[in-house]
């Protein structure tokens, strides 16, 4: 797939905190179109090898009535960003990038493991995505990094709102009874209420939603494959 908008490679924290600033001006909160015609949900995650600088990243698209894996893509590349809290997309989305090059068919929507508005800046990952490809996306991440939130009902579905300050970001969603929950944040072309809603149809039967738990597989195995040959070079 084509990408919409142009990947930027800041060379210095500087750079990228401006390219963030630049990006929120162009975030939309808001679902675009009908969620009941969306029929596929893309995960996407990458998995890092510090020692050796290179990291995979993995796209996987599943069907959100059957959770069946329908396509997936994996790249490997050098990581080209340090490790900066708040600019994780720097070091990330080269690789995503080059994953979805490989992609013949758009998702409905892109479902990513991290942040989309609960972001200092309002642009973590999934909303660097969206406006990147300008699909609507949005983020499901296992821990409140950045905002407090009142600890949900036990009942699977039961939420409460991540907030900063007054402000709500996101919600933190209950996907199976008594189960730790995730946390879900708008990215873009997607609110709250529907990203909680698919996040739960996607995770069905486990905490984690579908789309991240093949995502993550596939990008650790792609990047144990690659290892040999990155370390002969």
């Amino acid at each position: 797939m084509e990408l919409a908008g142009e990947l930027r490679h800041p060379q210095s924290v500087e750079d990228a905190v401006a390219e963030q600033q630049r990006l929120r001006g162009l975030v939309r909160v808001g679902t675009a179109g009908d969620v009941a015609e969306w029929r596929t949900a893309a995960g996407v995650d990458v998995a890092y090898d510090d020692e050796s600088g290179v990291c995979a990243a993995a796209v996987a698209v599943v069907e959100v009535s059957s959770l069946d894996v329908v396509a997936s893509v994996t790249a490997v590349s050098r990581v080209e960003f340090p490790y900066v809290s708040g600019l994780l997309a720097f070091r990330e989305l080269p690789a995503v990038a080059a994953a979805l090059r490989r992609l013949e068919r758009e998702p409905d929507v892109f479902v990513c493991d991290g942040y989309g508005i609960a972001h200092p800046r309002r642009v973590g990952l999934a909303s660097h995505l969206g406006v990147l490809t300008g699909i609507p996306s949005f983020g499901v991440a296992k821990n409140p990094l950045y905002f407090a939130c009142d600890v949900p009902g036990v009942e699977r579905g039961s939420s409460s709102p991540l907030l900063d300050g007054a402000e709500e970001v996101g919600r933190a969603l209950r996907t199976q009874a008594g189960v730790k929950p995730v946390y879900v944040s708008p990215g873009h072309l997607i609110g709250a209420y529907d990203a909680c809603a698919l996040t739960l149809r996607l995770a069905a039967r486990f905490r984690l939603p579908e789309t991240t738990r093949v995502a993550d597989r596939l990008c650790r195995s792609a990047l144990a494959d690659a290892l040999p040959s990155a370390g002969a070079g």
